[in-house]
């Protein structure tokens, strides 16, 4: 059985499990990357030294959103055209997402080495950890572009429907910055700057092998030149898809920096080294959320195109529940051991303190965020980007700036960690009436299907 049938026939459980564990593993391999850097510089280097880093987060932000617009958004038109048996147009959009990653990179890495500083300042930088943020951006601007090309291309290795090899290629990048990360920051001496290096070689590595499958006998797509010439037809598909995740990663970055500010007045800048550290312990429970979307996007959009709705209401189901499982059992240790947790990231007292009591605060309502993330997912799987962008901005925008800036007045520093967690109760509730009237239209759809189906046998 190909891939296409695959996607078409496969018992609908067995698939999410098969596309979802290398997607789980692969993004638990991506946040390894920071959560390695963040360990050894809070834990090794120093509590200013850990803030710096937590400083550039922005950037980070940044540059894996263009990464995501040109990515994703490929992937999931990809997704669809497979769907539709157009195999040559799924490599039309391909070439064109390779091309488009290696501009966005290019004007980013130009735009944000030449301004760096003023950033940096703007983001809440103060003068203990500017020099330690310019640092470590800096070296992470000059790698943009292996990043993403090799974070690109990966999400379409999954859409085509070969999730192993798309964990496999984030497990040799995660491999290498574990490695490299301790020799250059102990051995060389390089402090932060080594921590930085060690992500881009590591990420250059994982760009080259992946484009060694794009060329090599493997891949069911293929790049190639003729298809690297943009089409504005295209592109319109890519970036319209694109927009929401894009979107979504530019909201992090403007609440990281409403984030800093208002930590570094109510708290300081040792509460921003906290807040570095919460960030990293969520994503580590979010990151298989992330892995079960990547696992159902190909299975829901492949079969949405082809308008097997059954098998998309399944795989919908399923990923809510996995999901779901996975948060609360996040939220479960957290509430258990966040000392032990924080007490990994770094040894000093007072940080351990502030961030514990933080961490708890900050994913008190954790376990509705499973359901509510795949549900935001199925609309970008099913190209409805802007309802997709919207429901995604609710949470990181709409609702949680305004949070941002009023609870603090109230509730000091409580009040910013009391921001996320009102902001994903309000944004769940609105996303689960949307999906309601979303599964109200399948089941319309089905039903005109199986309508026409009885008609053709009839005839």
């Amino acid at each position: 059985m190909n891939r296409t049938e695959e996607l078409e026939k496969s018992n609908v459980i067995k698939l999410l499990i098969k596309f979802s564990i290398p997607g789980i593993i692969g993004m638990l391999v991506t946040v390894m990357y920071s959560l390695v850097d963040r360990i050894f510089v809070g834990k090794y280097v120093g509590e200013m030294q850990l803030s710096g880093v937590g400083i550039t987060f922005p950037i980070t932000n940044i540059i894996m959103a263009f990464g995501m617009l040109a990515g994703i958004g490929a992937a999931a038109v990809i997704s669809i055209k497979l769907g539709q048996h157009k195999k040559d147009d799924a490599e039309k959009v391909m070439g064109n997402s390779f091309i488009l990653l290696i501009i966005f990179s290019l004007l980013i890495t130009i735009f944000g080495l030449i301004f760096l500083e003023p950033i940096l300042i703007a983001f809440g930088a103060g003068p203990n950890t500017l020099p330690y943020a310019k640092e470590f951006g800096t070296i992470i601007l000059l790698g943009v572009i292996v990043q993403n090309i090799g974070f690109g291309l990966n999400n379409i290795i999954r859409a085509e429907g070969n999730p192993r090899t798309a964990m496999l290629t984030m497990l040799i990048g995660a491999l290498i910055n574990f490695i490299a990360n301790p020799t250059l920051i102990f051995i060389f001496k390089l402090g932060v700057r080594g921590s930085a290096l060690s992500t881009v070689i590591s990420q250059t590595v994982t760009t080259v092998w992946t484009l060694s499958y794009f060329v090599g006998s493997k891949s069911l797509l293929k790049l190639r030149k003729k298809y690297f010439k943009l089409d504005m037809k295209v592109i319109k598909e890519i970036l319209a898809i694109g927009m929401s995740p894009f979107a979504m990663q530019l909201a992090a970055s403007l609440v990281t920096v409403a984030y800093n500010k208002s930590l570094a007045v109510y708290g300081g800048e040792l509460a921003i080294g906290a807040m570095t550290i919460v960030n990293m312990i969520s994503m580590v429970f979010l990151m298989p959320i992330f892995g079960i979307n990547q696992g159902a996007q190909p299975i829901i959009g492949y079969n949405y195109g082809a308008q097997n709705i059954d098998r998309v209401k399944k795989a919908l189901k399923y990923a809510a529940i996995g999901a779901t499982v996975i948060t609360t059992l996040g939220w479960i240790f957290v509430e258990l051991f966040p000392t032990q947790m924080f007490a990994i990231f770094n040894n000093d007292v007072k940080l351990i303190n502030m961030g514990s009591r933080g961490l708890k605060i900050f994913l008190a309502v954790f376990p509705i965020l499973g359901f509510s993330i795949v549900f935001t997912n199925y609309f970008q799987a099913v190209a409805k980007a802007k309802l997709s962008m919207i429901l995604s901005l609710l949470r990181q925008v709409i609702v949680l700036l305004p949070l941002i800036l009023i609870l603090p007045r109230y509730f000091s520093l409580d009040g910013v960690w009391m921001a996320q967690p009102i902001s994903d109760l309000i944004s769940t509730i609105i996303t689960v009436i949307f999906m309601a009237v979303e599964l109200k239209k399948l089941k319309e759809i089905q039903n005109v299907k199986t309508s026409n189906n009885e008609e053709e046998r009839v005839c």
